[in-house]
């Protein structure tokens, strides 16, 4: 059994055009996989311990499974490991620490959803919550988009905004603009991307302000459950992990983010529909990285 750190991981420096190439393969065999929805339980407060486990389809004969945990006062507050087997000989092959695969193959999908559902002339994408999460998007999103003009507007908090333009200072086709209110990051947007782990309700009371063709991408789900009931399209990487929401079966039309990347439902079918993308992480991700990388480090 083999102990892999995330310094080792990082150590291998993965490009994020290769963590969105392992998301879209990923997604191609989800069908082939076993992949039980997550279970979590919660300790105390909005604090939660989850459990997410996966079986790759032959010939891999890989299972995983991740444990993601969020505790409040810890720094940095969402944590995670996984174990990965081997189904043929039941070797537990390594333990892993997964903070840096969580984050870029969320940032990964998020990009990735933005690419695929985002509307013809999308040119300003607005992002709430500025930590791991967003930096890991938008590092996926650039390698995506690098050859087309981005107009990034960030939410401010402390001093997080600057700090956010600062590492991207050498993208010579992207141009920033820190906002105050969450009524001036959303008016106007093409695509909203929250990136914050703990919202107390909803984040904008006033859906008129999602503009006919907006991409919301609420990474970690919280702060937009009135889109729920006005959107005219959600589409979610599993049905498992959405179809406990409150207003899920109010959703106007739903669909797998698989079932789209593999040509067998139609995403956008024009610019003024308003869509959600409820990515919010499979274990499927978390061990497929997990092979890779165990395989790079043999």
């Amino acid at each position: 059994m083999k102990i892999l750190t995330d310094e080792h991981i990082e150590n291998l420096q993965i490009s994020p055009s290769i963590c969105v190439q392992w998301v879209s393969d990923a997604f191609a065999m989800k069908t082939q996989c076993q992949l039980p929805p997550k279970i979590s339980v919660h300790p105390r407060g909005r604090d939660f311990i989850t459990t997410m486990p996966c079986l790759l389809p032959e010939p891999y004969h890989i299972f995983g499974v991740k444990v993601v945990s969020r505790m409040q006062g810890r720094h940095p507050s969402l944590r995670s490991n996984l174990m990965l087997f081997d189904t043929i000989s039941g070797e537990l092959k390594a333990v892993m620490d997964t903070n840096w695969i969580t984050a870029m193959r969320t940032g990964a999908v998020a990009a990735l959803a933005i690419h695929t559902f985002r509307n013809s002339h999308s040119s300003i994408y607005s992002f709430v919550g500025l930590g791991s999460t967003a930096h890991a998007t938008m590092r996926c999103l650039l390698s995506l988009l690098r050859d087309e003009e981005l107009t990034i507007r960030l939410f401010r908090y402390k001093t997080q905004a600057e700090q956010f333009i600062s590492d991207y200072s050498s993208y010579s086709n992207v141009h920033f603009v820190i906002v105050n209110t969450m009524e001036e990051l959303v008016e106007g947007t093409d695509v909203l991307v929250s990136c914050i782990t703990d919202a107390q309700g909803v984040l904008v009371e006033n859906t008129s302000l999602f503009k006919p063709g907006i991409l919301v991408v609420p990474i970690h789900t919280r702060g937009f459950q009135n889109c729920d009931l006005c959107f005219d399209k959600v589409f979610a990487d599993d049905i498992g992990h959405v179809k406990g929401f409150e207003y899920f079966s109010q959703f106007e039309y739903f669909d797998e983010f698989a079932n789209v990347l593999a040509n067998r439902e139609q995403g956008r079918r024009n610019d003024k529909e308003r869509i959600l993308s409820y990515n919010i992480g499979i274990g499927l991700h978390d061990v497929y990285y997990s092979y890779q990388i165990y395989n790079l480090l043999q």
